[in-house]
């Protein structure tokens, strides 16, 4: 197990340190749990105080700590806790112990082309025209589809799968499971059908003909931007026409799913379980909330955020904030949700009043 010294992990941070910086540890911990030999994660009053629960000599704390009083050696000054957990991580990150090269057992196709130091996995495919940038990991049983390109250090975890056609940007990141160049959820009946009556109706459908649902190919395939990370489980549907895309540096979590057509921007981060229907346009840096859903053929501009479980109906302004079901302006639906927990109690008002009215009147 590798080690650091405290000056060691500062320098690479950008930090200050304060106390005996020589001192070694060899991993991160919370603070009731860290050992002599581990670093303590103490960047807030809060949180130092568990550092007695633990026998932790260093720690990386908040700006203006008095270290001495907790107790410890040495310590790391991290103005921006969460930032400083990003650095920190990523330099203690013991990654999946997947072996440089190429197993006996992947099966790669002989029109595929490999860039420089690219190691495939156990049990892995990569199909006719593919092409995978240098210093990329495909891991165990991972399948990459014909005439798809992956650029440059990507890293792709168990079981992942590329579709036909899809395109790839540098540092793609994707966990166990994600699916990316699916086909598109895109079917027709051969006349109108009930679902597309109810959109112009609102109405209920009685006695609507029964009809069976014919299939609409997807064309088109998945086009990814750089810097972008797919969770364990989301899934990536193609383009009916044009290609799905999605933005550089966007962020996706597990179990997201992004229908056909959809096109987002930069920098975007969906939580798990939210789901965009088809052709939706995104803008820059919007953010959606764990179980968010979004209604299909709307644009949601730069910047918005949507609260957890939002649901998203109607197009969304940049900058705006949405919450709860259909999603509309947070401080709109804090006072929806205000009134609601008034209601019975405003029901049991209403009762006495019609009781009131009831007696005043009887006694005309």
């Amino acid at each position: 197990m590798s080690s650091y010294t405290i000056e060691e992990i500062a320098q690479a941070l950008g930090f200050e340190t304060r106390g005996d910086a020589s001192l070694r540890v060899t991993r991160a911990a919370e603070p009731g749990a860290a050992g002599p030999d581990d670093l303590a994660l103490a960047m807030s009053p809060r949180y130092a105080e568990a550092l007695g629960q633990g026998k932790a000599r260093a720690a990386m704390v908040w700006p203006d700590a008095d270290w001495q009083a907790l107790g410890l050696s040495a310590v790391i000054l991290a103005p921006r806790p969460r930032m400083a957990m990003s650095g920190l991580t990523r330099m203690m990150d013991r990654g999946q112990g997947f072996a440089a090269g190429i197993h006996p057992s992947a099966v790669i196709d002989p029109t595929a082309e490999l860039g420089e130091g690219v190691a495939v996995g156990p049990l892995a495919v990569i199909a006719a025209g593919a092409k995978i940038g240098a210093g990329s990991l495909i891991g165990p049983h991972c399948y990459i589809g014909w005439d798809a390109e992956i650029g440059e250090n990507a890293f792709l975890r168990e079981m992942v799968s590329i579709g036909a056609r899809v395109k790839i940007g540098d540092r793609f990141m994707a966990q166990p499971g994600a699916r990316i160049g699916n086909d598109g959820f895109s079917y027709v009946t051969p006349e109108v059908s009930g679902a597309e009556n109810v959109r112009k109706t609102m109405g209920d459908q009685a006695g609507a003909k029964a009809q069976a649902w014919v299939r609409i190919h997807s064309l088109g395939a998945v086009r990814i931007g750089d810097d972008v990370e797919i969770g364990a489980n989301a899934t990536v549907d193609n383009g009916t026409i044009r290609d799905t895309q999605i933005g550089d540096g966007c962020k996706l979590d597990n179990l997201v799913h992004v229908g056909h057509n959809v096109r987002t921007g930069h920098d975007c981060l969906f939580a798990g379980q939210t789901g965009i229907s088809g052709s939706v346009e995104i803008g820059n840096n919007v953010v959606l909330g764990g179980q968010t859903g979004v209604v299909d053929n709307i644009f949601i501009g730069d910047g918005v955020i949507a609260a957890g479980g939002t649901k998203i109906l109607s197009n969304a302004p940049a900058g705006r904030v949405l919450m709860g079901y259909p999603g509309v302006k947070m401080e709109t639906q804090t006072e929806i949700y205000k009134a609601q927990r008034r209601l019975p109690r405003l029901l049991k008002d209403i009762a006495a009043l019609k009781k009131a009215v009831s007696k005043l009147g009887s006694t005309e």
